[in-house]
């Protein structure tokens, strides 16, 4: 074998060995996962770079990589699309192009990013929100919101709140088509956690007289008191989303002090006078059993009143949902819920189910064996096909 041969042999070992990524028995494509994990990986790896050369902000690199997904506002036969602003608050419409004579659904979407990065003009989210107009005959409003580093908690539920309630307004829905008692809202992953706290927000609001009709939440982040959940401890390591990149997203979306990130991570961020709220979040109560099997719950260490003080959102329940008490869910609409199997979010959607149920709102579960977070966005694997699919139906059906 020649030194040519042998060193391209060399460079495919390692180009193989850092691609491959041992998963478990039950995901499907699994290479389609390790191409999609090595993209992501890699964008990680160079923003961390920047940032140690003080270059840019970690978030900012992973928001100038992930811009390439970005994807003009384009109609086609069935969807005109458009770019507007909800009261200065960034939207993109989808409006069916057949002509009707009753009113159409209405589904306000958020999308995810740990609002540190996305927009709604991904091209995964562009999807989603066509297919979604086109099959339920829908008006369908994606929006935008600031992003950190640059805007911390509360920017980001206050835009998105500014966004709903503009779209609620009689007049606006009626511009649109949109009947008054058919609107949802959806997101995923912070959108989740901005569709829900939104949702909560709209209960208490005198000046709102149209209410939703369903919520739909898509593997939410609801919680920043515990990151020792089941789900933070089993896929702590998995694809897409580990636990360190996800305390860094709660972190981020506070501050930039590195201290309330260091304080998450060992699970001391939380001050012994708010320890009342952590029954919102007491796992060992909340988890169905074949969740908490093989974990025992531990009472949490307690952190410094001052990062409370100085980063009062962490104790928010605009931005921690599940901190909402069960005379606040009641009047939640029909929910549904998706969780993944590996996915450290996993638990919060779960334990939001039972917290649900047990204030009597109407929820329906889509758990998906052998998915990670951010199986809707990964349209090109059977699983996320199949997921965005049971969404859209269970929109048809019920919105």
């Amino acid at each position: 074998m020649g030194k040519k041969s042998f060193g391209f042999l060399i460079l495919g070992v390692l180009l193989a060995s850092y691609i491959y990524e041992p998963l478990p028995d039950n995901v499907e494509e699994p290479w389609k996962i390790m191409l999609l994990n090595t993209f992501l990986k890699t964008s990680s790896y160079l923003a961390l770079f920047a940032e140690i050369l003080g270059l840019n902000h970690f978030m900012k690199s992973m928001t100038l990589f992930s811009s390439i997904q970005g994807f003009p506002p384009t109609s086609d036969e069935n969807i005109i699309v458009r770019d507007t602003t909800f009261n200065d608050i960034p939207v993109r419409i989808y409006v069916p192009q057949q002509k009707t004579k009753s009113l159409r659904r209405g589904l306000f979407y958020i999308h995810g990013g740990g609002w540190c990065f996305g927009s709604n003009d991904y091209y995964t989210y562009d999807l989603l929100s066509r297919w979604t107009a086109d099959r339920l005959d829908a008006v369908v409003i994606s929006t935008n919101y600031r992003l950190a580093p640059n805007y911390h908690f509360p920017v980001q539920f206050e835009d998105v709140y500014t966004a709903l309630k503009w779209f609620l307004d009689p007049q606006i829905l009626e511009s649109y088509g949109v009947d008054p008692g058919r609107i949802g809202i959806s997101g995923d992953s912070a959108g989740g956690n901005l569709a829900a706290a939104v949702a909560q927000q709209l209960l208490e609001d005198p000046d709102v007289k149209i209410k939703l009709k369903v919520q739909s939440l898509i593997y939410p982040a609801l919680q920043n008191f515990d990151f020792d959940l089941p789900s933070y401890q089993e896929n702590a390591y998995y694809p897409v989303l580990s636990k360190s990149l996800m305390v860094r997203f709660w972190s981020e979306y506070f501050t930039t002090d590195s201290s309330l990130k260091k304080a998450m991570l060992s699970n001391q961020h939380i001050p012994l006078e708010s320890s009342h709220l952590f029954k919102f979040v007491n796992w060992s109560s909340l988890l169905p059993e074949k969740f908490k099997k093989g974990h025992i719950y531990k009472t949490p260490t307690h952190g410094s009143s001052e990062l409370a003080k100085k980063y009062p959102g962490i104790l928010d329940v605009k931005a921690s949902p599940l901190l909402a008490d069960d005379s606040k869910l009641r009047g939640l609409p029909l929910t549904y819920v998706i969780t993944c199997q590996y996915d450290v979010l996993r638990d919060d959607g779960l334990m939001y189910v039972t917290r649900l149920r047990n204030s009597g709102v109407r929820v329906i579960h889509n758990h998906i064996e052998g998915a990670f977070h951010g199986t809707l966005s990964f349209l090109f694997t059977k699983v996320g096909y199949r997921a965005a699919n049971q969404y859209i139906n269970w929109l048809h059906e019920n919105l």
